[in-house]
């Protein structure tokens, strides 16, 4: 059964979380997300135990327990499933990328019209112009 441990003091090791979870061996699996930034333990764990009732006891007997000095959250860890990149309707970048017409999309200024809301945009005959 896999568990998501939450709450965990970030600087808690794996050999810490393996004790605060010795009752419940054998442990399958343990992933200790890290910061991208720092490098250190983001303060939730991921662990696989062998059996289905070892899980369940851990959750109905863990969850709220000490774990240096914080009430970890222990639940049943639900699969989620892998999809696409996120972003929201507004991209951007210096090279477009989608969104609105605030956001990009083209790379004459973003805007629907090939130049900028104010003083830009392109004649007739293609050409740009800005108004002084």
């Amino acid at each position: 059964m896999k568990l998501y441990i939450g709450n965990l003091p970030y600087e808690i090791s794996e050999s810490e979380l393996r004790e605060f979870l010795a009752d419940y061996e054998p442990i399958e699996d343990l992933h200790m997300p890290l910061d991208r930034d720092t490098g250190r333990p983001r303060g939730f764990a991921f662990v696989t135990l062998a059996s289905r009732e070892a899980g369940e006891q851990a959750v109905e007997n863990l969850d709220g327990a000490d774990c240096g000095g914080r009430a970890a959250r222990v639940r049943e860890a639900e699969d989620r499933p892998r999809g696409g990149g996120g972003g929201g309707h507004r991209g951007g970048g210096n090279r477009g990328g989608g969104g609105d017409y605030r956001g990009g999309g083209n790379r004459d200024g973003g805007y629907r019209d090939g130049g900028q809301r104010r003083g830009g945009g392109r004649s007739d005959d293609g050409k740009r112009y800005r108004s002084l």
